[in-house]
């Protein structure tokens, strides 16, 4: 049995100018221990299809419409507000875009690493202390005893990302779900925190889901990807065939799109034009008007392409023009 088996997820926004498709039909199970990508570019769903799991999407203007997400026998689309806070923070926890907005400005980060610990395991005073000091070594802050008290503004931008990962494990979740955790790092230290999240997972056998815009982060990560577009996951399968064999044109575009992909010399490939309003989503396939790498007059014009297993193992959205090489 899985540890996460979501099913038929749908979410929308309710606004002045319409209904926001934000995430429509999406399906996908997490075993225990493995790691899952979700990618695609900035507004394709990735990090609402997570807060919806969570129940932190603001309501309103967002509804959950449908589906089902099965966290050890509980739904957590169905949960109520304090089953989830059980939950959180000690069974799921997650790692946000940007730690600086995360983290309390006013709050020692003593304070704020011993805080899940007091709420979820009723550990105070100096054995939350001494923990909090071992989960700050853990992750590679350098004389952890003597940090503990400082505010998050004195800690670099990669030592405070550390901090919000050692928050998010102290609890020794099961389930860590990473937002673009290293969108603002520099390389040297994105590397340093993707090695640091991948020794954690193996150590602790926590499953992780992690959400990025950037295919070559998964590559060092992720076990499976789920690659979204307009609210949709147009493609699906394991690290290997995803990399080795492309099916969808979107997958192929964002490939080609990988800097270290490109001849030197040559001009960066971008895919052309802007993903779809999704307050009015297209009918047929919404890669259409920017599929350059298939056949764009063999797309799905009046219904939107199913998900299917192209290959055993490989699904991508059924549409001929996308599908085309």
């Amino acid at each position: 049995m899985p540890l996460l088996d979501v099913r038929n997820l749908t979410t929308r926004f309710h606004t002045r100018n319409g209904v926001t498709h934000a995430v429509e039909d999406v399906s996908f199970t997490l075993e225990k221990g493995s790691s899952l990508g979700i990618v695609g570019e900035s507004g394709s769903g990735k990090s609402v299809t997570c807060y919806s799991l969570l129940g932190l999407i603001p309501q309103p203007p967002g509804r959950i419409h449908s589906g089902q997400a099965i966290f050890d026998k509980i739904d957590l689309l169905k949960a109520t507000e304090s089953e989830l806070r059980k939950i959180r923070g000690k069974r799921i926890s997650m790692i946000f875009q940007d730690p600086m907005t995360s983290l309390n400005p006013y709050m020692r980060v003593s304070a704020q690493l011993m805080e899940p610990l007091a709420l979820h395991e009723n550990l105070t005073g100096k054995a939350a202390l001494h923990r909090a000091i071992d989960s700050l070594a853990e992750v590679g802050i350098p004389s952890p005893e003597n940090r503990i008290h400082s505010y998050p503004h004195e800690f670099s931008g990669g030592m405070r990302q550390r901090v919000m990962i050692a928050m998010a494990l102290i609890t020794r979740p099961e389930l860590l779900i990473c937002d673009e955790p290293t969108t603002a790092l520099d390389v040297t230290v994105q590397k340093q925190v993707l090695d640091l999240i991948r020794d954690r997972q193996q150590k602790l056998g926590t499953a992780v889901i992690f959400i990025t815009h950037d295919l070559a982060v998964v590559s060092e990560v992720c076990d499976h990807i789920n690659v979204m577009y307009a609210g949709r996951i147009v493609e699906s399968a394991s690290k290997v065939d995803l990399f080795n064999r492309p099916l969808h044109a979107y997958t192929r575009s964002l490939l080609k799109s990988i800097p270290a992909a490109q001849p030197k010399g040559q001009p960066l490939y971008t895919i052309p034009g802007l993903p779809p309003d999704l307050t009015h989503p297209p009918a047929g396939c919404s890669f259409k008007v920017r599929n350059r790498l298939g056949n764009p007059d063999l797309c799905l014009t009046s219904q939107s392409p199913p998900l299917a297993e192209i290959e055993p193992g490989h699904y991508a959205q059924n549409c001929p023009g996308c599908l085309a090489s």
